[in-house]
């Protein structure tokens, strides 16, 4: 009863919050079908280009610095990247239908990869990952899209444990597709409009619904977006969670629709399909 009555309390808190404003500036980079973008703490953008199956590092003047990729699967080529990860040294590639996570340094020099289909350990293989992402600690999370969990692995890939699963009791999940960290190492998993919410030990914390069907997250920082195609909701995560601020802008270019959002400092940053919205928040 209690926990229903948290979620009915967090259903409210979606809809009550008047949304800031913030002014388009400009559109930067160019992509064939960006799935996903991630902006690391010095500034750089890596954005994920399932179109080309290419990973794109540019600037935040949308100068373009690198890129790797093109159909494979062999290092450095992908087979539908459909996430990626960076901080300052290392950039975490999720190749869906090479069943892998592939990590690379900061100027996209291949590392090594999270491969389970290299082990005979079928209990610990995920197949189809959708979402992967690390922690402060230098933990890697993968979210396992056909066996509907989250597991974890140390800095150098060997496996720790899973969640999500049976044993995860009330969160439990059944379609997760995205799962992103905050700096104090919880995990959020969206799952068929629920926000999941563990420890860095697979404990649920909290279970939230929204009134909206989210389908992405993105934490940069402290900061937390849910975004459907055309709305966005913001939490600082430095606060407790219970006030989602619609920060949806008022003056899109178009209507091509939102794959990920990320808000640092002032600055907004929505990723579409062919290009990076860029927003500043009005004073």
């Amino acid at each position: 009863m209690q926990r229903k009555l948290l979620l009915i309390f967090l259903f409210t808190l979606f809809s009550t919050i008047k949304p800031q404003s913030f002014q388009f500036s400009d559109a930067i980079g160019k992509f064939l079908s960006a799935s996903a973008f991630t902006l690391t703490p010095g500034n750089i953008f890596y954005v994920a280009d399932e179109g080309k199956n290419e990973i794109i590092k540019l600037d935040t003047l949308g100068n373009k610095l690198q890129s790797i990729g093109g159909y494979g699967w062999s290092s450095s080529t992908f087979d539908n990247p459909t996430d990626i990860f960076a901080t300052d040294l290392r950039v975490f590639v999720t190749d869906k239908n090479n069943n892998r996570i592939q990590v690379f340094d900061k100027d996209l020099n291949y590392l090594f990869e999270i491969n389970p289909s290299t082990t005979s350990d079928d209990e610990n293989t995920f197949r189809y990952p959708t979402s992967c992402a690390t922690s402060i600690q230098g933990d890697i999370y993968v979210l396992d899209s056909d066996n509907t969990r989250v597991m974890k692995y140390n800095s150098v890939g060997n496996f720790l444990l899973d969640f999500g699963n049976y044993s995860s009791g009330n969160f439990l999940l059944e379609n997760p597709i995205k799962l992103a960290l905050s700096q104090d190492s919880k995990i959020f998993v969206l799952d068929n409009g629920f926000m999941n919410v563990y420890d860095q030990y697979g404990m649920g914390l909290i279970k939230i619904k929204t009134d909206f069907q989210p389908e992405n997250i993105n934490i940069t920082f402290n900061n937390l977006i849910l975004n459907s195609e055309d709305s966005l909701y913001y939490q600082n995560l430095l606060k407790p969670i219970k006030k989602f601020i619609n920060i949806t802008p008022a003056n899109m270019p178009d209507s091509s629709g939102i794959i990920e959002a990320i808000l640092h400092n002032n600055d907004l940053y929505l990723l579409t399909k062919t290009e990076i919205w860029h927003f500043k928040k009005n004073k």
